[in-house]
């Protein structure tokens, strides 16, 4: 996998997990446990796209 294809599925996944997040925010009773848990593979995912190499 090329390094911008491997950028652009970890910016997809990124985005899908906040999509995750504001549903779970907007429920009548959000799981804690569950905003914790998208919040921390969001920050890994973030951490991971900036450890990439640019051109």
């Amino acid at each position: 996998m090329s390094l911008e294809a491997r950028a652009s599925s970890l910016s997809q996944r990124h985005a899908s997990i906040d999509r995750e997040l504001e549903a779970e925010a907007h429920r009548p009773m959000p799981d804690p446990a569950v905003i914790t848990k998208l919040k921390r593979e969001k920050l890994r995912i973030k951490d991971e796209i900036s450890r990439l190499p640019t051109h």
